[in-house]
């Protein structure tokens, strides 16, 4: 990953999340189609990284 590339996320509830800069502090990410999802829009995708840190 480019060293200045950055991943923002506001999902509070994933335990990858630094709420202070709400950024993920993973190096990458998977991103997943959404089964049965056809929009042509962003919900056709997830982080499919996510952890519940609660």
């Amino acid at each position: 990953m480019d060293k200045n590339q950055k991943i923002n996320c506001t999902v509070e509830s994933c335990v990858y999340q630094d709420e202070e800069n709400k950024r993920c502090t993973l190096q990458a990410i998977d991103v997943m189609p959404k089964q049965d999802c056809g929009t042509r829009k962003a919900d056709e995708s997830m982080c499919g990284s996510y952890e519940c840190g609660e």
